[in-house]
């Protein structure tokens, strides 16, 4: 294992290289948070591919081909779906926002503040998913180094914030630049046909598994269903995605460029289900369908190959992870902490000018840590996951879609929706499970009816703000923007969110 050890400790030791580069680029909030809004077509593609292909969709979407053959390519074809749509229908739009977060686009939209109920909701979400993202640290590890969970979530989640705290999004976007190509050769160019020669190769696997293991719809028609609404309608919201339009340096590269990324994801999501069938003729009896990656890559790979191929596996986690951590350090800081801030010290302490790279960065930190010390008390990740979706989707999907395409939608309707669709979904997951499907299928359900009963019966939203919006969606703002991209003082508004 000592090549497979120098391989991975390199590519860790670049990780940090690259936050310490990054750091001497993040000179202000706009380069710090988002790159400077300075993307090109290939590092946007490469960077948004990166982020959305995490743990999950390696190690979790090989599980499911383990489990269900090629069907198991689902969810992650569901995210490459929602992440298609969102960069054909929603990308131009948003990055002509030149806004930070999806509550700012919710000031925008409804001519008032968003409020922190929305920020709280994003932030539970992006939270749940950095966690998420750094307990799968300790699968990884375990293989490497056989140390235990503990140490593994430390040991990966420490590095992820070090770089992530010190350059920001440049650092996250050369590091993304770097695993998207680490995990292109380990996984699609290596992994994958060696997977299936070790196999004997796709007429061998016909032959040993059922014919089911070959139906694209054997995974059934309701997980499928369920799969869309959480995981194609949540790459169209979540803040960790949008974070990430924001930094493509024009509309054509946030659209050309996410239709690219989109559509790595579906081949990546064929990729790992193929996989995960290989490993079902070669190991049939694994007492766990997660654990069929890192049996594949120990026991089939050849000394380097091996190390490279965990060092993608790494590269899934960290990507996720970082977008994640930033994601949600951002929504702390500007849609929370900000907004404390101004009622606290309004007049005050609240309005006296601060160092807001220093302020991003601090939270970061906390952020970070705070992941770290969650992750390692936290067994059940896939609720945690679950619940953490079904709030986002639940309770934001609609007030944020809404906003975008249904100009009669007005603030007391978007803060309907996000307390009726949140609150139902709280519900119904006590009442079904967590796991269950009615919650979101019935949440969202409620938050459209409220959202459009409530908008229907509310006075429209006021015609100032519907026309600053307008020019904010076509990329001329109504009113001046500062540098960063944020918006100069405007009239007090007329009602908020």
């Amino acid at each position: 294992m000592a090549v497979d050890y120098a391989v991975i400790v390199v590519y860790l030791a670049g990780m940090l290289a690259m936050g310490w580069w990054g750091m001497r680029r993040a000179k202000s909030k706009s380069e710090f948070l988002v790159a400077g809004r300075r993307l090109g077509p290939a590092m946007y593609s490469g960077t948004m591919a990166a982020i959305v292909l995490g743990g999950a969709s390696t190690i979790g979407g090989v599980g499911l081909g383990y489990q269900y053959g090629l069907s198991g390519a689902w969810m992650v074809f569901t995210i490459g779906l929602g992440l298609l749509a969102l960069s054909v229908f929603f990308s131009a739009r948003i990055a002509r926002l030149k806004v930070y977060t999806v509550s700012e686009m919710l000031d925008l939209r409804y001519g008032g503040r968003a409020g922190i109920i929305s920020g709280v909701v994003m932030w539970a979400y992006t939270l749940m998913l950095a966690v998420t993202s750094t307990i799968a640290y300790a699968t990884i590890f375990d293989v490497l180094f056989d140390v235990n969970r503990t140490v593994a979530i430390v040991l990966g989640g420490t590095i992820v914030v070090a770089y992530s705290t010190l350059g920001g999004m440049w650092s996250i976007t050369l590091t993304d630049m770097v695993q998207f190509v680490v995990k292109t050769i380990g996984l699609l160019l290596l992994l994958l046909p060696i997977a299936v020669v070790k196999a004997g190769g796709f007429s061998e696997m016909k032959a040993q598994l059922p014919t089911e293991y070959f139906d694209p719809l054997g995974i059934g028609g309701e997980t499928i269903f369920t799969y869309v609404l959480i995981y194609t309608f949540g790459m169209l919201i979540g803040q960790d995605i949008w974070q990430r339009v924001f930094t493509a340096r024009s509309d054509t590269t946030a659209r050309w460029g996410g239709t690219v990324a989109g559509t790595y994801c579906l081949v990546y999501a064929i990729a790992g289900a193929v996989i995960g069938t290989a490993a079902k003729v070669m190991y049939p009896d694994l007492a766990s369908a997660d654990s069929a990656f890192a049996t594949i890559v120990k026991d089939e790979l050849p000394v380097g190959v091996r190390g490279l191929v965990l060092a993608a596996a790494l590269a899934a986690v960290m990507s996720t992870s970082s977008g994640a951590l930033i994601a949600c350090a951002t929504v702390a800081n500007n849609d929370i902490w900000s907004r404390l801030r101004g009622v606290v010290g309004a007049g005050g302490a609240g309005d006296e000018p601060h160092d807001e790279v220093k302020g991003n960065r601090a939270f970061i930190l906390i952020m970070g840590i705070a992941v770290i010390l969650i992750a390692i008390a936290l067994n059940d990740v896939v609720e945690a996951l679950t619940v953490a979706y079904n709030l986002l989707v639940g309770g934001l999907l609609v007030p944020i879609i809404g906003g975008l395409l249904w100009r009669r939608g007005t603030a007391a309707g978007a803060l309907s929706a996000v307390c009726v669709g949140g609150v139902a979904v709280v519900g119904l997951m006590w009442h079904y499970g967590i796991l269950a499907n009615q919650p979101i299928y019935y949440g969202l359900l409620a938050s459209l009816a409220v959202y459009v009963v409530v908008s229907l019966a509310t006075p429209p939203t006021d015609a100032a703000v519907l026309a600053a919006w307008r020019e904010r969606l076509a990329g001329n703002p109504a009113r001046p923007a500062f540098e960063d991209g944020t918006l100069a003082p405007d009239h007090p508004s007329p009602s908020g969110v």
